[in-house]
Formats: structure tokens, sequence, C-alpha cells
């Protein structure tokens, strides 16, 4: 029985391995701006919003990943913020509060800096962890406020991208929870290293293009 517990937690390695690789590889070939160009419709587009952007889409995930990680209340108190908080940020994108580099700057920055948290297994006081998230949630909010009056269905859109950001949130989870238990949470924070040099790339992409 040992033997094949022995063996079973490589393989899980193994497949989770297997799944970064992937992920570089996907990464960077999405890694054009998530800007929708042509008419928006309603639920459906909001919700595909999130996904086409790789920049929301690690974001996202990487809160349900942190929220895992640190365990406790943490688990639903930060993928429940960012969605609501998010809301936030949309009306500060349809008054176009700021300009859009510094959005986009902000955003990297965020999946930079969410990566690093789970890299670093940091357990932040949860009042902070919620500031964090929640200053996040407004820059990832400003694009889909942005975009929301083009819509056909503004109403729609919104909610469309408020759950597809919950369902995110509840993907990273379900992977926290996964991974956790095997090699000490070390696979959690490899993850959580690949989202950071995901931000780094699209730092760099934002100076360099």
């Amino acid at each position: 029985m040992d033997r094949l517990s022995s063996k079973a937690a490589p393989t899980r390695q193994s497949l989770a391995a297997a799944g970064l690789a992937v992920a570089f590889l996907f990464i960077p070939s999405l890694a054009q701006a998530h800007v929708m160009d042509g008419p928006l419709g309603g639920f459906g587009s909001g919700f595909g919003h999130p996904l086409a952007g790789p920049d929301h889409f690690l974001a996202m995930l990487a809160v349900g990943l942190w929220g895992a990680q640190m365990g406790g209340r943490s688990v639903w108190t930060l993928p429940a913020t960012f969605p609501l908080v998010m809301c936030i940020g949309g009306v500060a994108g349809m008054l176009e509060i700021l300009p859009s580099g510094i959005v986009q700057a902000g955003i990297a920055i965020s999946v930079l800096a969410l990566g690093a948290a789970i890299a670093a297994a940091w357990k932040a006081p949860e009042w902070l962890a919620l500031a964090l998230i929640s200053a996040f949630a407004i820059l990832h909010g400003i694009p889909h406020g942005v975009l929301a009056p083009r819509a056909s269905d503004p109403a729609a859109f919104t909610v469309g991208f408020v759950v597809s950001t919950g369902v995110i949130h509840v993907v990273g989870i379900g992977i926290g929870a996964a991974l956790k238990p095997i090699a000490q949470g070390k696979l959690v924070q490899a993850i959580g290293a690949a989202i950071a040099l995901a931000g780094v790339w699209f730092l760099l992409a934002l100076v360099t293009g």
C-alpha cells in the first residue's frame, strides 16, 4: 500500500508539472491586450472577457489559489471581495478616471504581486490581503467598465464578467485545495512563481510594446 502511495504522489506531481509546462506555452500566445473590438453582446460577451484576457484570468485564478493556500476565512473572503470591489472599478472605468496605460501597468503588477505572494507562501494578515485584493480588483474592473457601455445589454455584460470572475476564483480554490497537500504545498508555490513570471512578461510587453 505504501508503495502504491509513493508512486501516486510522483504521478500527481508529474501531471501538475505538465500542466505548468502547458501554461508556459499557452500564456505567450495570449499575450495580446484583451481589448475587444467590434460590437459586444450581453452576458456571453461579459462572461468571456476575463477568459479572453490572460492578465485578468491569471490574476483571478491567483486570488482563488492564494485564498486556498492561506486557508481559514481567506478561502472565501478573498474571492468574495474581489468581484464585489471590481464593480467599483467598473464604475471608474465608465467615468474614464485613469489613463489606459496606468491601468494596464497596474493589472500586470497585480499578476506579478499575487503570483509572488503565492510563490512565497505569504500568509498576510487578512486585512492586508483584502486591501491588496481590493486595490487590484478596482484595476481589473476598469477595463470592464470601459467596455460595458458599448455592449448591447450593459447590465447583462456586467453580470457576465462578475459571474465569470467568480467561476475563475472557484477554479483557483479547487486547484489550490487539490495541490496543497502534495509536496508540502510546493506545487502551489510553483504555480505562483509561474504566474509571477507571467506578470513580469506582461510588464515587459507594455514597456517594449
